[in-house]
């Protein structure tokens, strides 16, 4: 039996080897082995298709209203210590004047 992974739509076990990619006969997926291993790890970019890693500065790039209040984070302030996380939004910070915040990575560009 080959040590081919299984299908990452159907979870099929059923998978062969076209060429260079594996195809999924139960859901027709296809996809390539070089796509599944760089997938194991997710790259979070920002707006202008930057890298982020832990620690990055990055600046707001528009005015965000913050959720369950009246304030407003405004374009341009600047973010120093990121974390990234799993998730919709995907990067932990503290912001100041605010406090612990969650934002999107669409929404900053790195510094």
């Amino acid at each position: 039996m080959s040590n081919l992974p299984n299908c990452p739509k159907c979870s099929s076990a059923y998978v062969y080897e076209d060429g260079t990619f594996l195809v999924c006969p139960e859901c027709a997926h296809e996809w390539s082995l070089e796509t599944e291993s760089e997938s194991d790890e997710k790259v979070v970019k920002d707006f202008n298709g930057n890298i982020l890693q832990d620690g990055d500065s990055v600046s707001v790039i528009k005015d965000l209203k913050v959720k369950g209040t009246s304030s407003v984070i405004k374009i341009g302030t600047k973010v120093k210590g990121i974390r990234l996380v799993e998730g919709d939004h995907d990067i932990d910070c503290k912001i100041d004047g605010f406090g612990a915040m969650k934002l999107k990575s669409e929404f900053v560009k790195k510094i």
